[in-house]
This record gives C-alpha cells, structure tokens and sequence, in this order.
C-alpha cells in the first residue's frame, strides 16, 4: 500500500461507522433500499419486504431515485450522517439504480462517503463505472473459496442471462468476487469482505478466506453469525465463543471488525442506537 493509498484508506475508514469500531455508535449512516433484483440465490437468504423483521435482505420498501434523494436530505438535516450506502435487498450491481443514484449523491453531497455491498458477481463488469461513481468502500460477501464448501451454500447463479448450478455456478461467482477484489483495489477502492460463519459447514474455512481475499487486495474482515433461515434454518446460529475463536484465527491476516449489528437494507442513523429508525413509510415500487 502507498503512502497516498494508506492516507486514502485512514481518513475514509476513521469516517466510515462500518469500518471503525470507535465510532460506530457515534456517526450515522443511511442504507437506500434501492435494489431489490438479486443473481445468486444463498442458502441463508430470504429477502423480504417487511417493517417489522430486523435483518440484512429485509427493506420497508424500495425506493426510486427520487425518493431516495429527498430521504437523505430530510435525514442529513436531523442527524449526524457521514455514510450514504446501498446493502439491498437484492444485489447493488444487479439493479441499475444504484450507480445512478450514487452518482447523483456524489454531485449534491460531495463530503459524504459512498458505499455498496454486493456479492460480488457482477463487480469486473462494473469496476470501472463503481469508481467513477465516486464509491469509496465496498463490501463484498464471500462465504468460501473452496468449491466443495461454496456449492453446499450457494444453489442457484444467474450470470449474464443463463443460469448456473452447483460448482459450475460456484466457480463463476468465486472468480469474479477475487477478481473484482483485485480491480477495486487497484482503483483505490477500500474493500471489505463479509463472511457469514455456518457451523459444520464453513466454520473452519474462513481463516483460508482471510488469506486469500488479503492476497487480492482486501483490507479488513467482518464474520458474521449465520441468522438460521431458508435450508439453513435448523443449523443453530455460532455461539459466542466459537465466532470470537474464528474472528482471532482469522485476525493473524486481516484486521476484523466485530461491531457489525447486521443491520438491514434500509437502516439509517447510528448503528445499534435505541430509536434507530427503520419505518420509512415510502409506499415500494411497482417493480418489485
């Protein structure tokens, strides 16, 4: 990493509530539930509209551009708001939207940081457009880089307009999560990844994850415990102690951070804040 690369990366993540632990109870952040479309279908993952639930995949509504944009005005104007990202409830790439609306973003509040989550799928397609977009951190989710072990996670990969099953729709999806780790990097894109800890299937992989993704370029790490729903839903959630005994075999490579509250799609204020508000009572468009 460069001087530069290392200025870049101290001041984005000493803003960034999602990056730095120290002041992710103390700066906000909105998530504009943009992107309802989704590629891959997770074992894990049952997206939803609903107002009620609190987890990742789940939005109140969807937003269009429009809406999103007076959202965070309104929201810039009632609380301290450094991170405007989109984590949903599909894939950011996947729909359209969300390099729109971060472009209009970029041009009307230049001072605040914007930042994506994806699979990680469509990344080399976009890694060029993510940057001129003016992205300054993405979080990619990868649940292994074993075939074996991804094929037991993942079932159905829709690439390109053709769907993929089992290793041969695995291999597509891991070689485009490393090789957009590798172009975002490269552009000076911060890059975190997120891993879901699944006990008895991936718990004793992710250390091999923290390696390779620090090879392509990642700079920090996120497990998260499996939320038990879909094929998994009677595996039980990861103790305590078993995610912190990962979260340090994995620490020997990457930085991990362990203040996530896996917030949903359309989270905004101080994460983990009693009143943080989730209720944006937007009525969902009709392409969802």
């Amino acid at each position: 990493m460069t001087k530069h690369d290392m200025k870049h990366f101290a001041h984005v993540t000493q803003a960034h509530p999602c990056f730095n632990e120290k002041i992710h109870d103390k700066v906000g952040r909105i998530h504009i539930p943009i992107a309802p479309k989704c590629n891959i279908q997770c074992g894990f993952c049952t997206r939803k509209i609903d107002e009620k639930e609190n987890r990742p995949g789940v939005a109140s509504c969807i937003m269009t551009i429009d809406q999103a944009m007076e959202h965070i005005r309104d929201t810039v104007q009632k609380m301290p708001i450094n991170v405007v990202g989109v984590a949903g409830p599909g894939d950011s790439l996947e729909n359209p939207d969300t390099l729109k609306l971060f472009r209009r973003v970029r041009d009307e509040f230049p001072d605040l940081i914007l930042c994506m989550s994806t699979n990680g799928l469509l990344v080399p397609d976009y890694a060029d457009e993510i940057k001129e977009a003016g992205v300054k951190t993405v979080t990619i989710t990868i649940n292994a880089v074993d075939l074996d072990i991804g094929t037991k996670i993942y079932d159905d990969i829709e690439y390109h307009g053709k769907m993929y099953h089992g290793k041969e729709g695995f291999k597509i999806l891991l070689e485009n999560q490393l090789k957009g780790i590798e172009l975002l990097s490269e552009r000076g894109i911060i890059i975190k990844v997120n891993s879901v800890l699944i006990p008895g299937i991936n718990d004793e992989h992710i250390v091999e994850i923290a390696k390779v993704v620090k090879s392509k370029g990642a700079s920090i790490m996120n497990v998260l415990p499996l939320i038990p729903l879909n094929k998994f839903k009677d595996i039980p959630r990861p103790g305590c102690g078993q995610l912190s005994e990962v979260r340090q075999q994995v620490e020997e490579y990457l930085p991990v951070f362990r203040a996530c509250t896996q917030c949903r799609a359309d989270a905004f204020g101080i994460p983990g804040k009693h009143g943080e508000d989730h209720s944006l009572n937007i009525v969902p468009s009709s392409h969802y």
